[in-house]
């Protein structure tokens, strides 16, 4: 949510902010007011246009009733935002403030629940898929996809040499296993939590058909043309020195790429490359279908992609401020213990830390 009312108009649209001229496309100041109750907050601004010129809008009371009766009349569950009229350059402006609800997640009443709930991707808005719509379910209730149980599977479906490995300062039984969330209670047996067999599951592919990675070196800057490739099967916390090994293995070969373009890559850090890797591992949406975790590297840049978009609430200003929701407990606790994840909240702040400390250095 932007809280200074002076400083908005000199703001981009985003992830909480959009301007509209006038109410004459009531459907998609609409949804945006959906996908701003879903995902952060936000504000929306009437009166003024794309181009940031301030016209301010007529009759400002009765906007404001027609806005307040369109919200009522087609948006569920019930939405109260708050609204203000602000006066700019001489002209009347309606604000429409929305916090994030503890009723998500909200929607069009003409599309229905199914179809009609948005949320907000840096300025756009998009619609909501079944498992995204069920994370924004599991998050008002406070619940994490890894912490479910998987009351048809024992003890026995999860890798405890690849555990055993990982611990090997640990002594590892069905009770540290639980205090791990590895193993979980449920109709009074030990059965793997989603995150336990994410992280460790014998058939993990079985249950989660995306959890893997895909690693390819591409040459030239798009993806036109791959030199080569690897899919990673690794329990996720073995998987961070796999990707790594990629990586390397194309940064430092002088047969078939230029010493200057392997100079430009690895004008990147090998710690940020690897605190990136973490990230994408631990934050993944692993509810979400359709794609791996993806690393690609090219001639002057390398791409990591991960499913799932920010947690409701948090956004990217926040993150680089060391703000941190940690989408998947389970994960996330196991990468701690292994020391891959040092201080919560670290990881984007570091990042940004040292990239800026590398750039003065190449300057210099």
């Amino acid at each position: 949510m932007i809280h200074h009312t002076k400083k908005f108009l000199s703001q981009p649209e985003g992830k909480t902010l959009e301007f509209k001229q006038d109410m004459s496309s009531p459907k998609g100041l609409l949804k945006t007011l959906v996908a701003f109750a879903n995902t952060a907050g936000g504000r929306l601004v009437i009166g003024v246009t794309d181009d940031k010129k301030v016209i301010g809008i007529e009759n400002p009371l009765d906007e404001e009733e027609r806005i307040c009766n369109m919200i009522a009349d087609t948006i569920a569950p019930r939405l109260v935002p708050n609204l203000e009229l602000y006066t700019a350059h001489d002209k009347t402006l309606l604000l429409v403030n929305v916090f994030l609800s503890g009723l998500r997640p909200h929607y069009l009443k003409s599309e229905g629940p199914e179809t009609g709930v948005y949320v907000r991707l840096g300025s756009s808005n998009r619609q909501a898929d079944k498992h995204l719509i069920a994370e924004l379910q599991r998050g008002v209730s406070g619940i994490s996809f890894d912490t479910l149980p998987m009351p048809h599977l024992s003890a026995d479906d999860l890798d405890l040499p690849a555990i055993c490995s990982d611990f090997s300062e640990r002594k590892i039984n069905d009770s540290a296993l639980h205090s791990l969330k590895i193993l979980l209670k449920d109709q009074g047996k030990l059965v793997p939590s989603q995150g336990g067999m994410l992280l460790y599951g014998k058939e993990r592919r079985f249950y989660f058909d995306d959890a893997w990675i895909q690693c390819g070196r591409f040459i030239g800057r798009d993806k036109a043309d791959i030199f080569d490739h690897l899919d990673i099967h690794d329990p996720l916390p073995k998987s961070v020195d796999s990707i790594m090994l990629f990586l390397k293995k194309h940064a430092f070969r002088g047969a078939d790429f230029s010493e200057v373009r392997r100079k430009d890559i690895w004008s990147i850090p090998i710690n940020i490359l690897r605190e990136v890797i973490i990230n994408a591992l631990v934050h993944t949406d692993y509810s979400h279908q359709g794609s791996p975790i993806r690393i690609a590297f090219f001639d002057d840049r390398i791409e990591v992609e991960n499913p799932g978009g920010l947690l409701p609430g948090l956004t990217v200003e926040d993150m680089k401020q060391g703000v941190s929701q940690i989408r998947n407990p389970v994960i996330a606790r196991v990468f701690r213990e292994l020391a891959l994840i040092e201080q919560w909240g670290s990881g984007i702040p570091s990042i940004f830390s040292e990239a800026k400390a590398g750039k003065s250095q190449w300057a210099a």
